[in-house]
């Protein structure tokens, strides 16, 4: 018995010993992926800031404005590909006194590969409605699971362009020691405005309407859990401006420090440990576990092997007879009468044991 319950550990030894490296190199490598049915929504928040009322046609100062990012995966937008999700972003910038009237709203489409997250250019990528851009380097995800100390080629979609998001330090959020990542967006033009403006509101002296292009200048700074590639809070200082064609006029749209609410830099944080800890089940402790648990039944299962078996040999198992049952095979034998014993012979007499005497001849005559 001993022998055989040895025998049983090293098998599982084997088994598990075998199971380690197909966790770690094959499952690990399917499961860590970027998801495709990703829902979030973060909220931001900047006091003391400044943007043009265009309904009141005024430009309101020291004002407190939200900004609503909503994220959403589009599960059948990828065509089968299940390499590849897409997500598309919403952001809602609006007056916390006001909320019904937007300051500013933004919508992209990105697509990005599951397991690096690098943009791809499929699946009617857009921004703003423009499907004719390109996009490249990173989106809203960073490598999964292998945040590096170095710089990163980043997509704005305000401005269109990549530039890079530079590493600055290792810092604290909520309780996660997260990188700090820092991109500077230089002023750019964004595109014409459709509407004309008045001169005296772009400090002109003439009240001609005027022509006018949009500009942006942005610092994005982003705090990144390295473990998983997941943000857990976004800093945006933003600047917008209309100018004159001849740049001699000038008005401020938008200005702006956005910073992630305290609440939902909480849920970010949780939902990168939730993320790691899926993570190190696969790559740590389900691989670490099994190796474990192998060299285990190994040990075990040797000593078990090599000791001598104590329980007697099991008895051979009877044959089966003709009628089906289990017993002899041979035939049956007639069974004795037990009604009566055979009868002593008796001993012969004394007399009957006498030798007989010799007979003498007759004499003759």
């Amino acid at each position: 018995m001993r022998r055989r319950v040895g025998l049983l550990l090293i098998g599982l030894g084997a088994f598990f010993l075998t199971l380690a490296p197909l966790v770690r190199f094959y499952v690990a490598e399917q499961v860590v992926r970027a998801p495709l049915n990703r829902y979030q929504v973060t909220h931001l928040e900047s006091p003391s800031s400044t943007y043009f009322d265009q309904a009141a046609l005024k430009t309101r100062t020291n004002v407190t404005l939200l900004a609503t990012n909503t994220v959403r995966g589009d599960v059948r937008a990828n065509n089968g590909n299940d390499d590849i999700a897409v997500w598309d972003s919403t952001t809602n910038i609006y007056d916390k006194a006001n909320p019904k009237n937007p300051v500013q709203i933004q919508g992209f489409r990105i697509a990005f590969d599951r397991k690096t997250s690098r943009l791809v250019n499929c699946c009617g990528v857009n921004v703003d409605g423009d499907g004719n851009v390109r996009m490249d380097g990173y989106g809203l995800l960073f490598p999964i699971a292998n945040v590096q100390k170095r710089d990163y080629p980043v997509y704005d979609p305000t401005t269109k362009q990549v530039a890079p998001m530079k590493f600055g330090a290792v810092e604290q959020v909520r309780g996660l020691s997260a990188y700090r990542f820092t991109q500077h967006i230089p002023l750019t033009k964004t595109g014409p405005v459709e509407a004309k403006l008045p001169g005296t509101m772009l400090g002109l002296q003439e009240a001609e309407p005027q022509r006018v292009d949009r500009y942006t200048e942005a610092y994005n700074t982003v705090w990144v859990d390295p473990r998983t590639g997941i943000p857990v809070k976004h800093r945006k200082n933003i600047r917008s401006t209309v100018r004159t064609p001849d740049g001699r006029g000038e008005m401020i749209v938008a200005q702006a420090d956005l910073v992630t609410t305290d609440a939902d830099q909480r849920k970010a944080v949780d939902l990168a440990d939730g993320t790691a800890l899926q993570i190190d089940m696969v790559r740590i402790f389900i691989p670490g576990g099994a190796v474990l648990l192998g060299l285990l039944g190994l040990l075990i299962g040797g000593l078990m092997g090599l000791g001598r078996d104590d329980a007697p040999p099991p008895p051979p198992q009877a044959p089966r007879r003709s009628d089906g049952k289990f017993g002899d095979v041979s035939p049956p034998r007639t069974p004795k009468r037990p009604d009566k014993k055979p009868a002593r012979k008796k001993a012969p007499s004394r007399a009957a044991r006498r030798p007989e005497p010799k007979r003498r001849p007759a004499p003759r005559a």
